[in-house]
């Protein structure tokens, strides 16, 4: 192993034990992050920063979450379930980004379908889970307020990006007792929040002030609209 490969190990084992620090307890999320080279997501001249608990640009406006937030949420979408592995046979994911919450969500659900809205990031995506040989995660270049497999049920669904209001349609494609991981506010004040459905409806549930890109309508070809 190259002195950078050691040097980017150890720097992801403090990573892990700061996430523990900070709250994060469900090992089968630290387990799925300890697994994932973080910086092969994230450009070269910012490699050394990869680890960091930071958000990282990643271009066309939008950026890498910081590592807790990835946890967190992917920890909130999974605390109902046991178990290990596949806990889930389809997840939903809208905003896959540069690809880093999608490797993470790869690791619990034999399936995941992500929409990636601005095209450039779709196949960036692509090619970043390609390289870890990660094949059971379906990017496709699309609207994330439609775009979805409306022929599937998903168990679990997380959004990377932040409408103003929860979009209830999500509900139709979502099987009972799943969850659904979204940030939901405007510019000045944002926070994560969980929906369960049930059988009757849904349930809400608030948690931490965030700040993510607002989730915007429609599919980008250059990332400038």
């Amino acid at each position: 192993m190259s002195n950078s490969g050691f040097t980017f190990r150890r720097v992801r084992e403090e990573m892990i034990e700061n996430l523990l620090e900070m709250g994060i307890k469900d090992f089968r999320v630290l387990d799925a992050m300890a697994q994932i080279p973080r910086h092969i997501f994230i450009d070269e001249a910012l490699r050394s920063r990869a680890y960091e608990n930071r958000s990282i640009t990643i271009g066309y406006q939008q950026t890498i979450s910081q590592p807790y937030i990835v946890a967190k949420m992917t920890e909130l979408l999974i605390a109902h379930t046991s178990g290990r592995g596949y806990i889930f046979k389809d997840i939903l994911e809208l905003g896959s980004g540069c690809g880093y919450q999608s490797a993470v969500l790869s690791h619990f659900s034999e399936e995941v379908s992500s929409i990636e809205r601005i095209k450039p990031l779709v196949t960036k995506s692509r090619e970043n889970l390609s390289e870890l040989k990660i094949f059971n995660v379906v990017v496709k270049h699309g609207d994330g307020y439609q775009d979805w497999d409306t022929k599937k049920k998903y168990e679990g669904i997380i959004c990377a990006a932040a409408p103003r209001a929860f979009p209830e349609e999500l509900l139709k494609c979502s099987v009972e007792d799943s969850r659904i991981v979204m940030p939901i506010g405007d510019s000045k004040e944002q926070k994560l929040l969980v929906v369960t459905k049930t059988k009757n409806g849904f349930d809400e549930e608030f948690h931490d002030e965030v700040a993510f890109v607002p989730m915007l309508p429609g599919k980008s070809n250059n990332g400038n609209n």
